[in-house]
């Protein structure tokens, strides 16, 4: 794990400086010079550092664009997606989410917290079970089936409440449910007195990249009250798609 400490010191340096010789390098990480060429030279063989022409010197390399690419996505889909998370939380009166899928979590990228919001959770950069909240089951539910079960199982489906769906066959009716009405619903399955539906983002290619989800007191957030306002939600999802360049 040193070496990888290491290695991402190297990166983060380079980022700051611009660029920097295996001298620099090995001061400011506190390690010989020779280790300092080496790190640099394993990072060199991957493209994320280069050396620059005649001096000697290194700088970030174009093999940081690839690794960066995976996440800007994702940073899109929060920049796309501002708007119409503010605007709902208003239409909606409840907190608002973007979310997406990291391994069997949904992760939440960014949230706008309703005018009568209860409390004050931050669900932002938090890995949450995919099958307990209505954010997860979207993006299960648009998986296709031999991916969705490699998540599933590794997930372990723990119960958080009484009301966690744990078994696969119950859980899969729920998710054909939700992909047929557009929308997925938790009712306190993650947290006693937690209601949430979720509706799909899709990519300019039409794959459902995201979620969006509306979160709010099952006293108030009622089942019914849900279903009612499910248009809204799925509305605001395709006008997130459409700015990620969705034509469907």
């Amino acid at each position: 794990m040193q070496s990888v400490d290491r290695a991402v010191s190297v990166l983060e340096i380079l980022a700051q400086r611009g660029e920097a010789g295996v001298s620099e390098v090995a001061a400011e990480i506190d390690v010989h010079k020779s280790t300092a060429f080496r790190l640099l030279g394993a990072l060199e063989a991957r493209g994320l550092v280069e050396q620059a022409a005649e001096r000697g010197k290194y700088r970030l390399g174009f093999g940081i664009v690839r690794l960066a690419g995976a996440v800007t996505g994702r940073l899109d889909i929060t920049q796309q997606g501002r708007e119409v998370c503010e605007r709902l939380s208003e239409e909606i009166g409840e907190t608002v989410n973007i979310a997406v899928l990291q391994e069997h979590y949904a992760v939440n990228l960014y949230q706008v917290r309703g005018p009568g919001a209860v409390g004050t959770h931050n669900w932002v950069g938090q890995l949450t079970p995919v099958h307990a909240t209505s954010s997860g089951k979207i993006l299960l539910a648009h998986l296709p089936a031999e991916e969705r079960a490699e998540v599933l199982a590794a997930s372990g489906l723990q119960k958080h409440t009484p009301r966690t769906l744990t078994a696969r066959t119950k859980l899969e009716k729920n998710l054909t449910e939700a992909r047929e009405r557009g929308y997925a619903v938790t009712l306190e399955e993650l947290e006693i007195g937690l209601h949430a539906m979720a509706a799909p983002i899709r990519s300019h290619h039409g794959e459902v990249i995201a979620a969006l989800s509306a979160s709010g007191p099952a006293y108030r957030f009622t089942e019914e009250r849900i279903h009612e306002l499910a248009p809204l939600l799925i509305k605001g999802a395709e006008e997130i798609s459409h700015r990620m360049g969705y034509a469907g």
